[in-house]
């Protein structure tokens, strides 16, 4: 019973504790939303190596997407906190006059 876990888990022989640690996962993709948020902070920091450094993890169409969701997402949440439309907080925000 024991060889046939040891055969599922990938391990032929018994193991010790001498045995060495080895890292078997590998680091986490970054994924376009979170590629996004790092993008705009360093783009609001004027941050050119952080935004490089975003920019290279998704492809330019995923930035692209995750850049305009969380616009969405902020105007929309501004709006609420600020009990305005949707339409008059991105104007305010883009300096433009009242529609």
């Amino acid at each position: 019973m024991f060889d046939r876990i040891r055969r599922l888990l990938g391990r032929s022989g018994p193991t010790t504790r001498t045995d060495k640690a080895v890292p078997t996962e590998k680091p986490r993709p970054h994924n376009l939303f979170e590629a996004a948020a790092v993008y705009v902070v360093a783009c609001a920091e004027d941050d050119q190596d952080r935004v490089d450094e975003a920019a290279a993890w998704v492809s330019p169409e995923a930035l692209s997407f995750g850049v305009n969701e969380l616009a969405c997402r902020a105007v929309i949440a501004l709006a609420r906190e600020h009990d305005e439309s949707p339409r008059d907080v991105a104007r305010t925000l883009l300096g433009l006059p009242a529609a």
